[in-house]
């Protein structure tokens, strides 16, 4: 039995729908928000998800 699959170049990443980003986002000035960005800059997603927007930006 042969299954089909199909492959998609659309990418998924969690920070697309992160509920800790959504939280830093409505309330800039929590510990969450600086929690976040403190995340952000060591996060191997996010460099990768921020790198997958700006190129989505120039096509």
């Amino acid at each position: 039995m042969k299954t089909q699959s199909t492959v998609t170049s659309e990418k998924k990443f969690a920070c697309e729908t992160c509920a800790t980003r959504k939280k830093a986002e409505a309330n800039p000035k929590s510990f969450m928000a600086r929690l976040w960005r403190w995340h952000t800059g060591w996060c191997p997603g996010w460099k990768a998800y921020q790198a997958h927007l700006a190129k989505q930006s120039k096509a």
